[in-house]
């Protein structure tokens, strides 16, 4: 079939036709059908050749020519697409070097095999720019709500018709066990938009915390508006889920917001989630607060937070226990969720013989170290004292105002704590030095006899082995694997030592080695390199 022959506005029929099939640019359409044109008359003239076309976009006119470029002699590397300056001059009034010659080639007469060609390049060039314009629709609306039809389920997933394109829902990101059948209506929420070897994907899910953030925001004009804001989610997909929120303005009770006249807003978000139960809970800036008020419909007793381990022990009533647990530990997981912090929930009955532990190890304590009676040592106790360093240096008057403790009690009890630790600390000295530890790390400043004692059973026995430690290493931490957090013992954790105090104390184990330069605490060089 050759071009000349063919009715010229059939190729811009084609293209319009093709674009808005496609719904793409219909430029896009005709570029394609240049390039696969163009293939074409190479394979007819030959392969080494530069052959272009131009299709007229009003006429539907296809030119063919032949382009030669202008190069410098010694870079000619093909002959059919390059030539020198002086042979340019034949065809060029002044020519220089990148100008190029053109020169108009018949028409070709596309054969069974070429027509193919073409259309095979057209074909991939429009799949492109339908990809191109799919991702460009779609990476923008990335979290947020959209419908869609579904059209077939393949492996467990569900494969959904969103208009220009379809996504995907995978099995995992479904609501328990809800299935789909073909052209059912579906709801879900855009979790990542993607560009991969076939194309764009579209990932949807049902399950994400926001999918449930998203819907309070389509029912709650309040949190549309911004009056109510969602500040934390938490959800057992098609069980049980919290969200908490906050009111910018005083008038507006959020969780009655939230809740609707009748519960009709949330029951419609419910109803949405297959009969997910939702509690509203209203957040605190307070965190004792606010996981008082996360773990409803549980009662709480007191709340004690380890912000350093990111820990919290919550006392309940021996009878709350099981509803503050709830069933398989779903109420406080999702209260641990919400929060951030990783939950104990304990009894009274619990804590209060915890306590009680306390008190008598304490007790036991202060009577075998300063050799004083049980109700002396309780008396100690009581007032809040519960190291025999707090008892050997705490201002005087403080010992004083116990009753019964006058001034030549208070004194005598400080002197022998004084005593005792002097002595602890001159044996933990002697046992350091058995195991090893230099002069050079007994001098450094900040590390107590005890410390030292530690560091030797770790075989750290030099300044140089002390600087080489890491701050973790020295005060402890937390790491996550599998979701989980697991607690890293420090060396001088029981020393009650910070993050902070071991950093502090090995930068300047560093400085005094001369591994970072204390003006810009950046390693020197040759430690660098090394």
């Amino acid at each position: 079939m050759a071009i000349t022959s063919a009715n010229q506005l059939e190729l811009l029929q084609t293209a319009e036709a093709v674009a808005r099939e496609k719904m793409i640019d219909p430029e896009l359409v005709i570029q394609a059908m240049e390039d696969s044109l163009a293939r074409a008359a190479k394979s007819r003239y030959g392969a080494e050749m530069d052959i272009r076309v131009k299709i007229d976009r009003k006429t539907g006119r296809a030119t063919f020519a032949r382009i030669r470029t202008v190069v410098e002699d010694e870079l000619v590397e093909n002959h059919h697409a390059q030539l020198t300056v002086k042979q340019a001059k034949s065809y060029l009034k002044d020519p220089q070097l990148g100008d190029e010659v053109i020169d108009e080639v018949p028409p070709v007469d596309l054969g069974r095999i070429a027509a193919q060609s073409a259309k095979q390049v057209i074909l991939q060039k429009v799949r492109e720019a339908e990809r191109d314009r799919q991702f460009d629709e779609f990476k923008d609306r990335k979290g947020s709500i959209i419908n869609g039809v579904v059209k077939r389920e393949e492996y467990g997933n569900i494969i959904v018709d969103i208009g220009r394109g379809e996504a995907i829902l995978r099995r995992n990101e479904k609501i328990g066990r809800e299935s789909y059948r073909p052209n059912d209506r579906i709801r879900a929420y855009i979790k990542d938009v993607r560009r991969e070897t076939r194309g764009p994907q579209v990932f949807l899910s049902r399950t994400d915390p926001q999918f449930m953030a998203e819907l309070f925001k389509m029912e709650v004009p309040e949190i549309y508006d911004g009056i109510i804001e969602i500040k934390a989610v938490a959800r057992d997909p098609g069980s049980r889920a919290k969200i908490a929120v906050i009111s910018f303005d005083n008038s507006i009770d959020p969780v009655g917001a939230c809740v609707g006249m009748r519960g009709s807003r949330v029951q419609a978000v419910v109803n949405e989630l297959q009969g997910e139960k939702i509690d509203i809970i209203p957040w605190n800036q307070d965190q004792a607060t606010f996981l008082v008020n996360a773990l409803q419909p549980a009662e709480v007793s007191k709340v004690v937070i380890d912000e350093e381990a990111g820990k919290i022990d919550v006392v309940v009533p021996d009878e709350q226990l099981s509803l503050a647990i709830g069933r398989r530990g779903q109420n406080v997981r999702l209260a641990s969720q919400l929060t951030g912090l990783d939950i104990d929930i304990v009894t009274e009955s619990d804590d209060s013989a915890k306590r009680q532990a306390e008190f008598a190890e304490r007790t036991k304590l202060f009577m075998e170290t300063l050799d004083i009676d049980e109700m002396m040592a309780q008396l100690l106790v009581s007032e809040g004292f519960t190291k025999l360093e707090e008892v050997a240096y705490v201002d005087l008057d403080e010992l004083l105002s116990i009753d019964g403790f006058d001034e030549g009690t208070a004194g005598e009890l400080q002197a022998r704590a004084r005593d005792q630790l002097e002595a602890a600390n001159l044996k933990a000295l002697e046992n350091a030095r058995a195991l090893g530890v230099l002069e050079e790390l007994e001098g450094f400043e900040g590390l107590t006899p005890q410390m030292l004692e530690a560091l030797g059973k770790e075989g750290i026995k030099s300044l140089e082995d002390f600087a080489t430690c890491a701050d973790w290493e020295l005060a402890g931490g937390w790491t996550t694997e599998n979701g989980q957090r697991k607690k890293d013992e420090g060396i001088l954790e029981k020393f009650d030592m910070s993050l902070e105090e071991a950093q502090n104390l090995v930068m300047t184990a560093r400085v005094m080695l001369g591994w970072v330069d204390p003006t810009a605490g950046e390693p020197v060089e040759e430690e660098a390199e090394a």
